[in-house]
């Protein structure tokens, strides 16, 4: 049966109705719980100032020749980025040097902080001191994640994000074998169960296994919400509608900062960030089944129930299912790209690339969803280290997308995909740009721009899926879409070890992003505008989008026809989540 016949649905029970808003909105409620959990790890793994533990009671600190009596006085003169180190003299008199990663102990109990005596190096085999000012605990000071095991602490969020890669492909072919609403219960609920899991976790190593399979399911949540969402609502509203999706998963990062500027304990932070959407676990039983995926299944009577259900709600005549299948069978416009799309299954990645021109226009549609999630990601998690109030910088970071996915939807409508999506990336290049010339003690400054930089981001990070949706024909069009989204994760598990670079030099992270998004801005120039132009079911046409042609009156009216009818085709695709 025809998706084009499906959409015959909404002419009768409406494109967004009441029912609709009840199922928009629940559902994507729990999209918060996904932006929770991917940014999550900004706070909950923050390494503190330390320094080298020693066994026994101090009795005096010495630092930079300051003298204060417990050393969490002492941590506001210590700063480890010029090498320093405190003096602490222990109550049998023993005096120690302790820097980050190595102790001394001085042969000579002299206690003044410049010693040119005798000592004995020693190992950080009595643990570390740590500096619990802002944060009481994080797994950084849980299990020592500092020193020669540092490179645990920078795994996490890259291990979640190969998390969020495998658990897309999984739950993303699970929900077309299973239906949207069981996948959305099992996620969903994985999602709250996992996250409080991972609390209790006792060591490194489980506490990476719960945050992989709680990865897993947010992102398998993520995926399938777009395609639930965009089955119950109709092409009139279902651009803006996708689109706020990726709203709701910015509110949860706004959470994640108040969450983390209220609880200073990285386990109770991790349950309350759990439980901030159980109320959807408790409610997400009543949400249905998506017509569309009941009728493909060949479960006529589940579906007129749900259809029936949505007129009532929304005070309108139903649609019956009957003459949807009548209509198929009498030919009914579903039957216009039936042989293009016949030959789906017969290609693979390689024909991305069977000619130069669509192998250019393949690998600029790579490298902009690659390059959006890279940004995306080295905006939000740099925004800590930026000066300032860090749980203000990720808020204010989260909150600039809601104007951002917005205006998005504005400009691809009236100025064109491109055209809005070119301007934006070589923006956000130039942003890093100037980012790079601020002071560094210009908290201020730095927050606007990186504020600016991420509104730019989002917008291209937000219409990609739509636009490389109309740049490929109907029978490899979820390909392209699917291997876009894949280079999108890619991005995603990059992200960190870009921030990362920030040891090496403060500003490689915007350097590199700035340097990517700037070219492929310049890249996507290349690629034709499909604002208005109907959906293509062949290379030919494809390959024609950007030339212009004069279409003779006689032919005008099946010409528009036929962009009505593949429009239509295209909008019950849904759009798939681009957060990685």
């Amino acid at each position: 049966m025809s998706s084009h016949n499906f959409e015959l649905i909404f002419d009768g029970v409406g494109h967004f109705g009441r029912f609709q808003a009840f199922v928009y909105f629940a559902s994507v409620f729990q999209t918060i719980s996904c932006g929770i959990h991917y940014l999550a790890s900004v706070f909950m793994a923050v390494t503190p100032k330390f320094s080298c533990g020693v066994l026994g009671n101090i009795s005096q600190i010495l630092v930079s020749n300051s003298s204060s009596l417990k050393i969490e006085d002492a941590w506001a003169l210590f700063t480890p980025d010029k090498e320093d180190y405190m003096v602490v003299q222990l109550h049998n008199g023993d005096v120690w040097e302790l820097a980050q990663c190595s102790r001394s102990k001085r042969e000579n109990p002299f206690f003044e902080y410049q010693y040119y005596g005798n000592k004995s190096d020693f190992p950080c085999t009595d643990g570390y001191f740590y500096d619990h000012t802002k944060w009481k605990s994080t797994v950084v000071t849980e299990w020592d994640l500092v020193c020669h095991r540092e490179w645990f602490a920078k795994s996490i969020q890259p291990t979640f994000m190969l998390g969020v890669l495998l658990g897309a492909v999984i739950f993303g072919d699970l929900s077309d074998r299973l239906g949207r609403r069981f996948v959305m219960w099992f996620t969903s609920i994985g999602q709250f169960f996992l996250g409080v899991a991972v609390a209790f976790t006792f060591d490194y190593y489980s506490f990476i296994a719960v945050r992989f399979l709680l990865a897993m399911a947010a992102s398998g949540y993520l995926v399938v919400v777009f395609v639930y969402v965009t089955e119950f609502i109709g092409t009139k509203v279902r651009t803006w509608a996708s689109m706020h999706v990726h709203a709701f998963f910015a509110v949860g990062v706004m959470i994640v900062a108040l969450m983390g500027y209220l609880v200073r304990t990285w386990w109770l932070y991790q349950i309350f960030l759990s439980t901030t959407t159980l109320p959807f676990v408790l409610c997400c039983w009543a949400l249905p089944e998506t017509p569309f995926w009941l009728l493909s299944e060949g479960r006529y009577e589940e579906a007129q129930t749900v259809i029936d259900l949505m007129a009532k709600w929304n005070g309108t005549d139903p649609c019956n299912v009957s003459d949807l299948l009548s209509g198929e069978q009498g030919g009914g416009i579903g039957t216009a790209t039936g042989d293009v799309s016949s030959g789906e299954k017969n290609h693979n990645i390689l024909h991305l690339f069977c000619n130069w021109n669509i192998a250019k226009r393949t690998l600029t549609v790579w490298l902009t969803w690659f390059t959006g999630s890279l940004g995306y990601y080295v905006f939000s998690l740099s925004s800590v280290n930026l000066g300032g109030n860090e749980y203000l910088n990720l808020f204010l970071i989260g909150a600039v997308e809601l104007p951002a996915y917005a205006f998005a939807c504005i400009g691809m409508d009236n100025v064109g995909r491109r055209n809005t999506l070119t301007p934006f990336l070589i923006c956000s290049g130039l942003i890093c740009m100037v980012i790079m010339l601020i002071p560094q003690h210009c908290s201020v400054l730095n927050v606007l721009a990186n504020m600016a930089g991420k509104f730019a981001i989002g917008v291209a990070f937000g219409l990609i899926y739509l636009y490389t949706a109309e740049l490929y024909p109907t029978f490899i069009r979820s390909l392209a879409v699917g291997s876009g989204s894949m280079l999108c994760r890619v991005g995603s598990v990059i992200a960190p070890f870009c921030v990362y670079l920030t040891s090496v030099w403060v500003f490689m992270p915007q350097l590199l992003v700035g340097i990517m998004a700037f070219l492929t801005g310049m890249l996507t120039l290349m690629l034709p505008e499909t604002l208005g132009k109907p959906l293509t079911n062949t290379w030919e046409e494809a390959e024609d989008l950007g030339a212009k042609k004069v279409i003779s009156p006689a032919k005008l009216p099946s010409v528009l026809n036929n962009m009505e009818s593949e429009k239509i085709e295209m909008a019950n695709q849904g759009p798939a989540g681009t957060h990685g």
